[in-house]
């Protein structure tokens, strides 16, 4: 009998590691030799300019313009993109059967929106934490909640 893939998605804002498991109780190991780093800075550091000024429709005042989105945020959007994009491509290639993510909620979100609904059919859990710092070791005791391990 084939055993079953599980991806583990271990993902925040900027940065991401993908994790396997290869059944109950063979714990977890390291998954694809793949780094996701995205731009985790301030917004104050991505836009160099400052913003612009317009008069007031009534009366003599001026005002800043604040940009229509975040820099911050847009970053962190356009990482979880190309993340998920990734995960579909694996999914697309049968690389993994299921797939748990692990994100704070504004991730998990954002992640949510961006998979494709083949890959998110894979999907058999979901934990709203931030376990990106936690060592291999010791994330087998977070995820008991959503995969045996």
């Amino acid at each position: 009998m084939k055993p079953i893939k599980t991806w583990i998605l271990i993902a925040d804002g900027a940065r991401a590691r993908i994790l396997l498991n290869d059944g109950p109780g063979r714990g977890v190991k390291p998954g694809p030799d793949k780094e996701f780093e995205g731009v985790n800075v301030p917004s104050r550091e991505i836009v160099s300019d400052k913003p612009g000024r317009a008069f007031d429709s009534a009366g003599q005042g001026r005002h800043s313009m604040e940009p229509r989105t975040d820099p911050h945020a847009h970053e962190q959007r356009a990482f979880h993109h190309r993340l998920a994009a990734y995960l579909d491509g694996a999914a697309k290639r049968g690389e993994f059967d299921r797939l748990v993510v692990v994100a704070p909620p504004k991730a998990l979100g954002n992640l949510r929106t961006e998979l494709t609904d083949a890959t998110r059919a894979k999907v058999i859990g979901e934990l709203n934490k931030d376990l990106t710092h936690v060592p291999v070791h010791d994330l087998a005791a977070h995820l008991g909640s959503v995969l045996v391990v």
